[in-house]
């Protein structure tokens, strides 16, 4: 059996920065600005880690994202306003 360990938390909050985004069509969407926006979210919320077998996910998703949801909004919208202001690209 093959195991691996992987941040659930990282999937909810690109999820959900697709949504914050599309309200936000002034942001840039180049690789360092969507790698920063998500180095700062996942820096505010804790990681969630579970342990997959074969690619298989077992977590409790919907637990995990009614119990996060309004907490990941806002660390993607401050995230995204953050790299707006302070883009680190050329």
């Amino acid at each position: 059996m093959k195991y691996k360990l992987h941040n659930f938390m990282e999937d909810m909050i690109r999820d959900k920065m697709a949504a914050v985004l599309s309200g936000m069509p002034s942001v840039c969407r180049c690789e360092r600005c969507e790698m920063d926006r998500l180095a700062i979210a996942l820096n505010k919320m804790p990681p969630k880690y579970v342990v997959s077998h074969e690619g298989t996910m077992y977590a409790r998703v919907s637990q995990l994202q009614a119990q996060f949801d309004v907490d990941i909004v806002r660390a993607t919208t401050s995230a995204a306003m953050l790299v707006e202001q302070n883009p680190r690209h050329d």
